[in-house]
């Protein structure tokens, strides 16, 4: 919210008056990577304010500030994208490949540039592979870009398109520093996620592995019951036999005392 209140100052101010406040402001915040001036008119056509504190700079924008040099520019050795279109500038471009020399991507789209020969300080720029000049009138001169493309070998794309005229990726874009930080963060985050599933195909494999080792310890102790089951069976049987032959013995026995006894009653009989 304090960010949005000061930006909102920011757009009424001159070009110095918002680069000392980002100055200020980037005393609390060290790692600022983007600065965005757009508009912010400068009062004598130069760049004032903008200091080497912004050591983690990568991307720039100066957008239509009334620029007509670029010779104030403080040494910011990790930007990597500036757009300076839509100014007044017409030359003196030798401090770029000594304040920037990690540039990759420049925009001077809109401004007085006349000349090829203008463009031969940024030969120095060894890593730049995008310009863009749309709108200044270098690019009405005949065989412009193959000129371009033949003073600076470096250069992969002019005005969006390569040497083909094909057309720039989306991705080209972007600041190359944060593109390729993204996509770490990207691939780490991808290793994490298949880190995870492995994890949970194993902890599955291992979930079936117990799952089978229950299935087959219910079988056995189901076979287990069944065996006892049998076996308690036939004990009852059993004992219901030896009840039976212990009556059977019991009505013998009785019978042969009532015998005995008709055959003592008979002898009695006889005496007499």
């Amino acid at each position: 919210m304090v960010v949005g209140f000061a930006l909102f100052f920011v757009l009424c101010m001159s070009l110095k008056a918002c680069l000392f406040f980002f100055s200020f402001f980037s005393l609390c915040h060290p790692q600022v990577r983007e600065l965005v001036l757009d508009n912010c008119k400068s009062n004598d056509g130069k760049i004032e304010g903008l200091t080497a504190e912004f050591v983690n700079l990568e991307f720039l924008s100066l957008i239509n500030v009334g620029l007509i040099s670029v010779s104030n520019l403080p040494k910011l050795p990790k930007l990597k994208k500036l757009e300076l279109s839509d100014n007044r500038i017409f030359g003196g471009l030798d401090m770029l490949a000594e304040k920037l020399p990690n540039l990759t991507h420049l925009n001077l789209s809109g401004n007085k540039l006349k000349d090829i020969s203008t463009l031969e300080p940024l030969k120095k720029l060894e890593y730049l592979k995008s310009l863009d000049l749309f709108n200044c009138e270098v690019t009405n001169l005949n065989d412009y870009r193959e000129s371009v493309f033949k003073l600076l070998p470096q250069l992969t794309y002019l005005d969006g398109y390569d040497r083909e005229d094909r057309e720039a990726p989306d991705s080209d874009a972007e600041v190359d520093g944060v593109d390729e930080e993204e996509e770490d963060e990207e691939g780490e985050d991808e290793e994490d996620e298949e880190d995870e599933d492995g994890e949970e195909e194993e902890f599955d494999d291992e979930e079936d592995e117990d799952e089978d080792e229950d299935v087959e310890g219910e079988e056995d102790e189901d076979e287990v019951s069944g065996e006892e089951e049998e076996f308690g069976h036939d004990g009852e049987v059993d004992e219901d036999e030896d009840d039976e032959d212990e009556d059977e013995d019991e009505e013998e026995e009785e019978s042969g005392k009532g015998e005995k006894r008709k055959r003592e009653t008979d002898d009695e009989g006889e005496d007499d």
